[in-house]
């Protein structure tokens, strides 16, 4: 236990809130910018709508997106007895890398949950697929488990189809689990941003889903940066906080890649950056807490990873702009164009944000980690927020409305 664990408690009761079935949004609007737009500036709040965005966001500001794409994770496989096994896919493990996992051609390992666990104890699951024309026997074996999570190992006989394909053509969209529904055609659509690019999320980072191009252009007209980034989601981001203080939860790791004139950019438009959701939040605050690892210092493979507890440590206080300065000298040493690193961040209210200066964002889970980072951003007036939001018809989790919160 470290020294920030032993201190400080954080009670996750005092992030709770009811939340009425009826008001979790199944389905999104047939119009993804029809939805409504919630304003929190300067403590005060006022609403429009999500079209009508461009009005309310920052003269000079920068939006930074996160493009990744969700992926068809769920594999349902059927034993021979008529059980029904259910394989999510959560991360790749071998090769690590998504793009040469989701590129294999024979074979490749996945930490995944597993459904109905006590139906397949061992031995191999199979089932045939066919993939426009070609054929391949797909199998899953269990290997190692480590708490809830299980490594899986996947074979096919066909170097013709890649492990995406198969995900696409045999694989289930993982829609949230509190829509207590299941995947419709429809939500192979609505359930990705239209921006989206890198394959790898088991969720979508759905503050995006409110975009659409009509409201990209009108970002463009009023000279509105954007810049793209990449963090694949977890399953992690659906666990609520389950024990009695935040200091106790342990934080799921996630996978992010920012290219180097990204950085660039950031560095250049300090003080005007907007996260479009709290994905991007993450991403982008980690890395000031990447540059803390010293990566003009050597080649970090292996170590570039922030722990969910690094902010809280007792760490160098460095610029914003040095800090992302450390990070282009890194990239420039190394001869990289892009930062591959790992974090594990936990942004709970108490935490000093030095790169995001507003975030869109819809609204969370009571007692979810997601909460807990909108209340470090809106200094804890986020009880006035879903408040308002409750009083006033919002809808609310994936498919509901969004909010704007500026930090002035």
């Amino acid at each position: 236990m470290n020294n920030y664990q032993k201190s400080q408690p954080i009670y996750i009761d005092e992030y709770d809130y009811l939340l009425p079935d009826e008001r979790i949004a199944k389905y999104p609007l047939v119009k993804r910018d029809a939805s409504k737009l919630l304003i929190y500036k300067n403590e005060i709040i006022i609403e429009s709508q999500f079209s009508n965005i461009v009005d309310f966001l920052p003269k000079n500001a920068l939006l930074v997106c996160n493009n990744t794409r969700v992926i068809q994770a769920r594999l349902v496989f059927k034993k021979n007895t008529g059980a029904r096994i259910e394989v999510f896919c959560l991360e790749p493990l071998t090769p690590k890398e998504y793009s040469l996992s989701l590129g294999a051609t024979s074979s490749c390992t996945w930490k995944c949950m597993v459904g109905n666990l006590k139906k397949w104890k061992e031995g191999w699951l199979c089932k045939t697929i066919d993939i426009d024309g070609k054929s391949c026997t797909f199998k899953a074996e269990l290997l190692e488990t480590e708490g809830n999570t299980h490594s899986v190992h996947f074979t096919w006989d066909n170097a013709d189809i890649h492990f995406a394909d198969i995900l696409e053509k045999a694989g289930e969209l993982p829609i949230p689990p509190y829509l207590h529904r299941k995947t419709e055609e429809s939500d192979l659509i609505t359930y990705q941003t239209v921006y989206s690019k890198i394959k790898g999320s088991v969720a979508a980072p759905t503050a995006g889903l409110h975009f659409t191009p009509e409201v990209f252009e009108s970002l463009k007209t009023k000279g509105i940066k954007i810049e793209e980034l990449t963090l694949h989601v977890g399953a992690g981001t659906f666990q609520p906080v389950k024990t009695p203080t935040v200091n106790e939860h342990h934080m799921h790791t996630e996978v992010i890649s920012v290219h180097r004139n990204t950085i660039e950019n950031l560095q250049k438009n300090l003080g005007n950056i907007i996260a479009v959701g709290t994905t991007s939040v993450r991403t982008l605050e980690s890395l000031y807490y990447l540059s803390l690892l010293n990566p003009t210092k050597g080649d970090l493979k292996g170590f570039f990873h922030v722990s969910q507890w690094k902010p809280y440590e007792k760490n160098e206080e460095i610029s914003t702009y040095d800090a992302l300065q450390s990070l282009l000298d890194y990239l420039d040493a190394n001869h990289l164009t892009t930062l591959h690193a790992e974090t594990q961040i936990m942004i709970k209210p108490g935490y000093k944000f030095h790169v995001v200066d507003g975030m869109i964002t819809n609204f969370h889970q009571p007692k979810s980690t997601l909460l807990l980072l909108v209340s470090a951003f809106v200094n804890g007036n986020w009880t006035d927020i879903y408040n308002y939001a409750l009083a006033n018809n919002f809808r609310f989790l994936s498919y509901g409305d969004s909010s704007l919160l500026i930090n002035s």
